[in-house]
């Protein structure tokens, strides 16, 4: 159960990282003939839905790498 919850976690938050990402890219480019003072707004907007997405992927990840620390334990009690 720990190894398909790491996983979703690990896929939804490169879906939003991506998104996030993606989308303040394009308000970045677009934003030339603007000027920098949108700067800020796109690193809030933007910003804040990249760092929730990192932080389910960095969640994935440890769950994951727990799962196979657990297993490998298990393993060698297994065959002692």
């Amino acid at each position: 159960m720990k190894k398909l919850f790491g996983g979703i976690l690990l896929a939804v938050g490169i879906l939003i990282m991506t998104g996030s990402g993606l989308c303040s890219l394009v308000v970045i480019i677009g934003m030339a003939n603007g000027g920098p003072q949108m700067l800020p707004l796109v690193a809030v907007i933007g910003g804040i839905p990249f760092l929730i997405g990192w932080g389910l992927l960095y969640s994935g990840l440890r769950l994951l790498k727990q799962h196979r620390r657990i297993s490998n334990e298990e393993l060698d009690e297994r065959f002692r």
